[in-house]
């Protein structure tokens, strides 16, 4: 919050409401036009005024003849900006800077439902779950694989203000015990690799999308809730929300993006080794997908919705090799690149310095420049 100690000032204290603009909430407070175009003006070059829509705090501060002294803007608890007079007598805004720190700490729980619960449940916010499972994104789809019982750890680094807690900031190692099997995960060069040293990025992803839960798996013997009798379902359905982006599962080139009877819009991935990948009843394609356009994995190449033969918005998923579909959750992928032979003693320094932290308290809380 703002505060002030400006006792022969006057001084106004605001907040922008949903659906009114930054302009409008400082008129409201009667403040003239001729000082709310100079507040616009000057924090201008540091916010985007067009996108704000409700949120942030400020405060006024005005001599005896009502001429601007101070005009603080709190976008939030990090994002601060001031307007003042410079020496010259000009009226500059700069950014506040805003002490922050950052303490290491170890996160470890139980899954009894799902790892976001989990993670509430001792006391963690849900997006340090969705940080540890794209971690994992290509070991674990966490709606189908992860099991109640199974058992996660996590060095992660929380960024305080003071004692308000900001964000996650890295996830230095992490642990996942899934009955017999075990996990790990290094942070070493800005990319994670299991204790060996090989990445955890493999070339396909277990899943295309964050969903709500699978409304249909691979089943060469369904009864099809459309057209009736016996429909292979050569693929897996996604339920969630329409517009829910879509990833490319690995790196590929696009084969087909258009309507498809029966799928709706459709785009079909071309990848090496005799992969295809298809994501059908899309709402509409992501920015630039066309017939030929190469792709990453995890780019955005379409959104969820009803298109073509749908009882409901989802996404239809499905993987061939060489002609034949086979069913993506079983199939078993090449690990991942190893690390470079000569950083490989920097990173078994860093695996026994982390594995450490995972068996004790991790070390340190440090000031963030």
């Amino acid at each position: 919050m703002i505060h002030s100690s400006e006792s022969q000032h006057q001084v106004i204290d605001g907040s922008i409401k949903g659906g009114e603009t930054f302009s409008q909430s400082l008129a409201k407070k009667k403040i003239s036009m001729k000082w709310v175009n100079l507040i616009v003006s000057k924090l201008r070059p540091f916010v985007d005024f067009r996108r704000i829509k409700g949120g942030g705090v400020y405060q006024w501060i005005a001599d005896e003849n009502g001429d601007l002294v101070k005009f603080i803007y709190e976008v939030s608890s990090t994002e601060i900006y001031e307007i003042e007079k410079d020496p010259k007598g000009e009226y500059v805004a700069k950014k506040r800077e805003v002490p922050l720190e950052a303490c290491l700490v170890k996160v470890e729980g139980e899954i009894y439902s799902s790892l976001a619960k989990a993670m509430k449940n001792v006391g963690e916010h849900w997006s340090l779950a969705t940080a540890f499972a794209e971690i994992l994104a290509w070991e674990i789809d966490f709606a189908q694989d992860g099991r109640e019982g199974d058992r996660f750890k996590a060095v992660v680094e929380k960024i305080y203000k003071g004692d308000e807690f900001i964000k996650y900031g890295v996830i230095h190692a992490l642990e996942y015990y899934s009955g017999k099997k075990v996990i790990r995960g290094i942070r070493f060069k800005n990319k994670y690799y299991d204790e060996k040293g090989y990445s955890l990025e493999k070339a396909f992803l277990k899943t295309p999308l964050r969903f709500n839960y699978i409304s249909s798996g691979f089943n060469r013997n369904r009864r099809h809730p459309i057209m009736g009798g016996v429909h292979p379902h050569l693929g897996i359905d996604y339920a969630a929300p329409i517009g829910t982006p879509v990833w490319a599962v690995a790196d590929g080139i696009v084969n087909l993006a258009g309507w498809v009877e029966g799928f709706g819009k459709q785009v079909v991935l071309r990848h090496p080794n005799g992969y295809k990948s298809y994501y059908s009843h899309l709402s509409k394609y992501g920015p630039g997908i066309k017939m030929g356009k190469r792709v990453e994995q995890k780019q955005i190449i379409g959104y969820v919705g009803g298109t073509g033969f749908s009882t409901g918005p989802h996404l239809d998923y499905r993987l061939s090799k060489n002609g034949q579909f086979i069913n993506p959750q079983k199939e078993i992928f090449p690990i991942g690149k190893p690390v470079v032979q000569k950083e490989m003693n920097a990173f078994c320094k860093k695996r026994g310095e982390v594995m450490v932290w995972l068996r004790e308290e991790p070390p340190f809380r440090r000031r963030l420049e």
